[in-house]
């Protein structure tokens, strides 16, 4: 283990390199560097590869790229396996759509406390804003600017308030909000041991749920979730879900029954198979 390695970014990637290009980007200009970039790859092609090994001869920063064969959407199986290629006792788990604000790990490491975790925000890009993105724009954080992002056709909404940098105004907000904390994959941080503790994400699952149901059997075991969605920010790239799918959907929502009526704390289709 690197002993200046404070943090492991766990981000989850399928084919599409080059919002994976500058969401990699996003963390060569953050506050911090003590932290690793964990990439976990469901089954990308030579492409993701590509911008991943360029991005590591770039920075300064330790990438690990955990791949396996594209058997279909198997996200729960590739996040079990970066979190044990993880070389801290810290996680922030984070998707390849979605730019990091560049106080985003910083963020994430000032709140962090035992036996927490962090249920971060994200900020929905229309399709049209998406496509403007580049390094360019990115560098300056602009996408992260209310005054641009409505200047180049962002609708004006609410949530353009989760964008705030200032701290009182962002944990007022969280304070008020309505929305509960949750493990949402996009932008959420636990220590290792936590999501260790419950054995990971349930395998069985596919699109639908899995991140919410490994948060729920963290909360059984006793983690408290903390609502950070105005602090620790990220912007999400617009594309469409074609991996949605109805029978997935029903099995994730029985498991998600299973996990709630029992109390569950421990699955044993996770990292350890039973």
């Amino acid at each position: 283990m690197q002993s200046n390695t404070k943090a492991s970014v766990i981000i989850s990637t399928y084919n599409k390199p080059n919002w994976l290009a500058m969401v990699l980007y996003s963390y060569s200009l953050q506050t911090v560097t003590d932290f690793e970039i964990v990439i976990a790859d469901d089954g990308s092609n030579e492409s993701t590869k590509t911008v991943i090994d360029q991005f590591s001869s770039e920075t300064e920063l330790k990438v690990i790229h955990v791949w396996h064969k594209d058997e279909g959407f198997q996200k729960t199986k590739i996040l079990n396996k970066a979190i044990m290629a993880s070389n801290s006792d810290y996680l922030i788990f984070t998707d390849g759509d979605c730019i990091a604000r560049q106080d985003f790990v910083e963020t994430h490491l000032r709140l962090r406390k035992k036996n927490r975790a962090l249920s971060g925000g994200y900020f929905k890009l229309v399709e049209s804003v998406t496509e403007l993105m580049s390094k360019s724009v990115i560098s300056k954080q602009d996408c992260f600017n209310k005054s641009w992002l409505i200047e180049v056709g962002q609708p004006k909404s609410f949530k353009l308030n989760k964008l705030t940098k200032s701290r009182q105004k962002a944990i007022f907000l969280n304070t008020i909000t309505p929305t509960k904390a949750t493990f949402d994959g996009m932008n959420v941080s636990c220590y290792k041991a936590d999501i260790l503790a419950v054995n990971g994400f349930d395998e069985r699952m596919e699109y639908g749920g899995l991140d919410r149901e490994v948060g729920e059997r963290m909360m059984n075991n006793g983690v408290k979730f903390k609502q950070v969605r105005y602090s620790c920010i990220c912007v999400h790239l617009h594309h469409d879900r074609p991996y949605k799918n109805e029978k997935a959907l029903a099995l994730n929502q029985q498991i998600r029954k299973e996990t709630k009526q029992n109390k569950a704390t421990y699955t044993n289709f996770g990292i350890i198979k039973a």
